[in-house]
């Protein structure tokens, strides 16, 4: 019986040490791609934004189809099931938003889409903003509408002909 039991806790030991060894052999690329994951959701963001300053209807409709594919491959990590289900539903959201933007090519339309999208995309920017990365809620005073940018510099992609730097601050990542 004491062998049994003896040969048994070698066998949890050895079996703990080769998850921690994988663990540590696995773990930093899989940080890197997730890493790499997020920029690439943030980039795909950030030139969407780019297409309302220019009023580039199809700018946005291929800049928007490819936010929507980088946020259909992400995985959310280390959450609670309630924060999940939030950060899913919301990233859902995003998608199906993405997938209107890509449907119009009247440029007011897209903005009031676009709307919609930042708060949605500025809700879950913590998960998606890159490690080395610093993300800046702006706000419209005007019509109360947000946008993130990784600039503090304010252009405004709702009214980029009449009032381009209009905006302010209003948080910052």
């Amino acid at each position: 019986m004491k062998n049994i039991l003896v040969i048994a806790l070698i066998f949890i030991s050895s079996l703990a040490q080769a998850q921690v060894t994988s663990k540590e052999e696995v773990a930093p690329e899989l940080v890197q791609k997730r890493e790499e994951q997020k920029k690439e959701i943030t980039k795909n963001y950030l030139a969407l934004k780019n297409s309302f300053l220019t009023s580039d209807s199809l700018g946005v409709v291929k800049n928007a189809e490819a936010l929507k594919n980088s946020l259909k491959n992400f995985k959310f990590k280390k959450l609670t099931l309630e924060k999940m289900n939030e950060a899913t539903t919301s990233r859902k959201e995003m998608v199906e938003l993405s997938t209107q933007l890509t449907a119009t090519k009247n440029i007011n339309k897209q903005r009031k889409i676009f709307e919609t999208l930042s708060v949605k995309y500025w809700e879950q920017a913590s998960k998606f903003k890159a490690a080395d990365a610093t993300l800046y809620l702006q706000i419209c005073p005007m019509t109360g509408a947000v946008w993130t940018s990784d600039s503090k510099e304010i252009k405004n992609p709702y009214y980029p002909k009449n009032m381009l730097t209009c905006g302010e601050v209003k948080a910052s990542l």
